[in-house]
C-alpha cells in the first residue's frame, strides 16, 4: 500500500474510534465518586460530618478531622479508589472525619464567619471527641476551608489542636491579584449583588474561576479528545469534571465578609479581624503546623499562602512546596507519590 494512503488510512480509523467513544462519553452516565465507606454522625442546616470507616487492625490515637470549603464538594478527596485521600489515610490507619456542605437555601443567606469559626466547626470538633474518647485532634483545612479553620484555631486560644494542617490556604489576600482585580470595589458593588441574591449563584462562583485561566477548559477538552480511548484516563477526567463543575452557592452574608473584611481590607493577614466580637488573632494559633503549597497554583498563589508560617505563634512549623497545581495537589496521581506520603510522616510521629 501506498504509505500516504496507509497513513491516511489510520487516521480516518482513529478518527473513527474517537468519534465512537466520544457517543459513548456523552451518553454515559455521570462517574460515582465518593467510594469509601462512611456514616453521616452529625448534621445541621448545609453542615454534614462524616466518618470514614477503619480498615486497619490498629489507628493511630489521634483522629482527623478535615473542614472542607463551603463552595465545593468534599469527594474531591475521595474521587475514586486508588485516587481517594481518605482512602490513603485510613489505609495508613487514621481515623478520619470530614466537614461537607450543602447548599445554602434562602434561610442560609445570614450565615457569616462567627456561624461557621464560632457554631458550625466546634460543634463538629466535640462530636469527634465523643465520637472517639479522645480530646485530641487534627485539624486539616483546604483552601477557604482552610482559611475558615484558621479563623477557629485563632479564636481558641486555649484549645489548640494536637496538630494542624492547611493545604493552599490564603492569607494575604492582595496577593490573589486576579480575584482581587474582579471584585475590585471600585467596580464591584457586593452589596447590591448579594441584597438581590440573597444567596450568591453557584454560576458566578464557577465563572470566577475560569476567568482565572479561560483557556484551561478548552484544553481539558482537547486533551480528552486525544484520550479519548484510554479508559483510565477517560474515568480521571470525567471525575475532576464532575467536581469541578459541582460549585456550591455561598451564603450570602459569608461572601460579603469575604469581599470586605478578607479581599478589599485584607484583614486576616492585618491580624486585624474580628468575628463575633472576639479578635482572631493568629499569634494566639499554637499548635504543630504544616502548611502545603503548589508551585503552579492559579487560584491561591504561593505569594498569597505564604504569610501564614510567619504570622502564627507555633514553634513546630513547616511549610512544603510541591510540583502541581491547586487541585493536583491533594487529589490525582501526582498527590499520591507527592503530598500523601509527606503528610503520613509528618501526621505519623504526632498522632500517636
Amino acid at each position: 500500500m501506498n504509505p500516504t494512503a496507509e497513513r491516511i488510512g489510520n487516521e480516518v480509523e482513529r478518527a473513527i474510534a474517537r468519534s465512537l467513544k466520544g457517543l459513548e462519553y456523552f451518553g454515559s452516565p455521570a462517574p460515582v465518586v465518593g467510594h469509601t465507606p462512611k456514616d453521616v454522625i452529625f448534621e445541621r442546616g448545609t453542615l454534614h460530618l462524616y466518618h470514614y470507616r477503619p480498615v486497619t487492625d490498629e489507628i493511630y490515637r489521634v483522629p482527623i478531622l478535615i473542614v472542607m470549603a463551603t463552595s465545593n464538594r468534599g469527594y474531591i478527596l475521595d474521587l475514586a479508589p486508588g485516587q481517594s485521600f481518605v482512602e490513603y489515610l485510613i489505609g495508613r490507619g487514621f481515623d478520619v472525619y470530614l466537614i461537607d456542605w450543602s447548599p445554602p437555601t434562602a434561610a442560609d443567606s445570614g450565615l457569616r464567619f462567627e456561624d461557621y469559626t464560632l457554631r458550625f466547626i466546634p460543634d463538629c470538633v466535640q462530636r469527634v471527641r465523643d465520637d472517639t474518647g479522645e480530646h485530641d485532634l487534627t485539624i486539616i483545612g483546604y483552601c477557604m476551608g482552610g482559611v475558615l479553620s484558621v479563623m477557629y484555631v485563632a479564636l481558641h486560644p486555649d484549645d489548640q489542636p494536637k496538630n494542624f494542617v492547611c493545604f493552599t490556604t490564603p492569607i494575604d489576600f492582595s496577593r490573589m491579584e486576579l480575584f482581587a482585580k474582579w471584585s475590585d470595589r471600585r467596580y464591584f458593588d457586593v452589596d447590591k449583588l448579594v441584597d438581590a441574591t440573597g444567596n450568591v449563584p453557584s454560576e458566578l462562583i464557577f465563572t470566577s474561576f475560569e476567568m482565572l485561566r479561560p483557556a484551561t477548559r478548552l484544553a481539558g477538552q482537547i486533551t480528552l479528545w486525544e484520550n479519548i480511548a484510554d479508559e483510565k484516563f477517560v474515568r480521571s477526567y470525567r471525575a475532576f469534571e464532575r467536581w469541578s463543575s459541582d460549585t456550591l452557592p455561598l451564603a450570602g452574608e459569608y461572601f460579603r465578609e469575604t469581599i470586605k473584611e478578607l479581599i478589599w481590607e485584607n484583614r486576616l493577614h492585618r491580624n486585624e479581624l474580628t468575628i463575633g466580637g472576639k479578635r482572631a488573632d493568629l499569634r494566639s494559633i499554637t499548635a504543630p503546623l504544616l502548611h502545603a503549597m503548589a508551585e503552579h497554583d492559579h487560584i491561591v498563589p504561593y505569594a498569597a499562602a505564604k504569610p501564614l508560617l510567619d504570622h502564627v505563634g507555633s514553634t513546630d512549623k513547616e511549610e512544603i512546596i510541591l510540583k502541581g497545581g491547586h487541585v493536583s495537589l491533594v487529589a490525582g496521581p501526582n498527590a499520591v507519590k507527592r503530598l500523601w506520603p509527606r503528610l503520613d510522616a509528618w501526621l505519623g510521629v504526632r498522632s500517636v
